[in-house]
């Protein structure tokens, strides 16, 4: 399976409401066999559907959303040439694999 995660930040808790980050695609993406617990688990936070969004607000009135989804070899290739990276954001990846939800 080809997983795709998807990084925006929907709500902005700057100064001029404002992320630098703005404009720019944010993706990373991996590669999970079914059989693989990670499989198994990503499968299941999915239960049928296309994507699966998940929601983390910090107290400074920031907020993430990562959007996780299944997609084919083509699309993977058109999001690794547009994503800017993750932003250091990966650990929300792990924390989604692991408990379901973002959680520090």
């Amino acid at each position: 399976m080809i997983v795709s995660f998807e990084l925006t930040m929907p709500n902005v808790g700057s100064w001029n409401g404002r992320w630098t980050g703005e404009g720019k695609k944010y993706f990373v993406i991996q590669h999970v066999f079914k059989k693989q617990e990670s499989g198994k688990r990503i499968l299941e936070l999915l239960n049928g559907k296309e994507s699966v969004s998940f929601y983390y607000r910090w107290e400074d009135g920031w907020g993430a959303n990562v959007r996780l989804e299944l997609i084919d070899a083509g699309e993977r290739r058109r999001r690794q040439k547009v994503s800017a990276g993750f932003c250091g954001y990966n650990w929300m990846i792990d924390s989604i694999i692991q408990h379901g939800l973002i959680t520090t």
